[in-house]
């Protein structure tokens, strides 16, 4: 789209007078790309990154087709977090001003539930809220969704990465067929498509443009003499670039177990995923790696085969893989969603094969360059910024992730709350539940889930260390 004015749209004069007067006068990329969808009534998924302009694209859709007179429900918005819910109602209501008597309510965990009922009985336009007190209120029939005719869901890969997809099933069954859903999440991977494909009706794909090519990622090379000194290599990067989450790719289990051991030794957060773990370690190597309270993951690639690890900063090659499209796979978990993708790959002599191999696949030539100095080595190791919190409570003892969040979100007599903002990924299993807290609050949140009530009852919890 060509002309980005928002005067190109069909949208009604009051809404536009609007827009003008809050200085918006030309679209985002994500804006001109949806929004005539969005106008048309189609269903549509756009991916763009936060900052990308999307809560003004469907909130101008939905403001447009909402029929003020009709004092119904007619729209809902399910956000991950309160404070996202809190900020994308409060931008609805501005670019709302020119309509009269609209009403836009927020129903969200962490706030008292009574008001909430009361605001419900004296009727609302558009509901926006969090995926665990939308369900409570469908449960408790205090909600109706029988008049819906738009569904937004806004960060769905973040909802669906706190655990909500049960949740958001079950609220989605509860609106009509033949509304128009809306799907915007910064990454698409694949359990948003497979939910795409269940709720949506032929929707229109739309991606803002972001700088990502074949030079978002950074290649480096370095040569090494020995595996001492290539665990040295691996130290001196990890200590100079201080990536927040890295892979460690080794060819062997052997190697990948040796090589988190060593690492850890020297005090980095670094742990193992090969195929010789058992189940519920493997569970719990990966939901502590995802929720970013482990800086650095050392598999091999067969253990790392269809993970869904997202944002990486860095990729290591302990060893050239064996082939070069492995290789490629390897790196390209790095540089994702616009963001600048770093790789960093050691060999030997023996390896000099490899290599000619990889020049011949890339199209280029490979320089070794320098190692950082020694001195580096004397820098701290760093920390991860979140830590992981297990619930000995599951899916089997009905725990649900709003639960978690609302514990600890809930403002309670003496206790401060946690932000939901300090709240990462929530993983439930049969039996056990995983929370991802910022370490700043971790004590705070450990007293508040271990003192607190989770459906009615008291669970063990436990910060989950090496």
């Amino acid at each position: 789209m060509s002309n980005k004015a928002f005067s190109t749209l069909n949208l009604n004069s009051d809404l536009l007078k609007n827009i003008s007067s809050l200085g918006y006068q030309q679209m985002t990329d994500i804006q001109a790309q949806s929004l005539p969808y969005i106008l048309a009534g189609k269903d549509v998924i756009a991916q763009g990154k936060t900052g990308s302009g999307k809560t003004a694209a469907f909130g101008l859709g939905l403001l447009q087709k909402l029929n003020v007179k009709r004092f119904r429900i007619q729209t809902i918005v399910l956000c991950p977090t309160r404070e996202l819910a809190d900020q994308v109602a409060k931008e609805i209501r501005k670019l709302a001003r020119t309509i009269h008597n609209i009403k836009v309510l927020t129903l969200c965990g962490g706030m008292p539930f009574g008001p909430q009922v009361g605001s419900l009985e004296h009727g609302a336009h558009i509901i926006v809220g969090t995926p665990g007190r939308i369900e409570d209120h469908l449960g408790r029939g205090t909600l109706k969704l029988d008049d819906v005719s738009t569904l937004v869901l806004d960060e769905a890969d973040r909802m669906l990465e706190m655990g909500f997809q049960a949740t958001i099933d079950y609220i989605i069954e509860q609106t009509p067929d033949n509304r128009q859903t809306l799907l915007f999440s910064a990454t698409y991977p694949s359990k948003i498509q497979q939910i795409a494909q269940r709720i949506m009706v032929k929707p229109v794909m739309v991606e803002a443009k972001e700088n990502h090519d074949d030079s978002s990622i950074e290649q480096h090379f370095f040569k090494v003499d020995d595996n001492e000194q290539r665990i040295t290599a691996i130290r001196l990067l990890l200590l100079q670039h201080r990536p927040a989450s890295s892979v460690v790719f080794c060819n062997t289990k052997v190697e990948v177990q040796a090589v988190a051991d060593t690492l850890e030794n020297y005090g980095f957060s670094a742990i193992a995923l090969h195929g010789d773990l058992e189940q519920r370690d493997r569970d719990q190597t990966l939901v502590r790696f995802a929720n970013k309270s482990a800086s650095i993951l050392v598999a091999t690639d067969v253990a790392a085969r269809g993970l869904d690890i997202e944002a990486l900063d860095a990729v290591f090659n302990y060893h050239i893989a064996r082939d070069a499209e492995i290789h490629v796979h390897r790196i390209g978990r790095t540089g994702r969603a616009g963001s600048q993708g770093h790789a960093y790959s050691l060999f030997s002599d023996k390896e000099s094969y490899k290599i000619g191999l990889l020049e011949d696949y890339l199209g280029r030539t490979i320089e070794s360059e320098d190692l950082p100095p020694e001195s580096v080595l004397d820098q701290p190791v760093f920390s991860p910024l979140m830590t992981t919190i297990q619930i000995d409570g599951g899916k089997k003892q009905k725990v649900r992730p709003g639960d978690i969040l609302g514990a600890l979100t809930g403002k309670a007599q003496g206790k401060q709350a946690v932000e939901g903002k300090q709240v990462g990924k929530i993983q439930l299993f049969d039996n056990w539940a995983y929370v991802a807290v910022a370490k700043s609050v971790s004590k705070r949140a450990l007293k508040k889930l271990s003192e607190g009530k989770l459906k009615g009852r008291t669970f063990r919890v436990r910060e989950l260390k090496s």
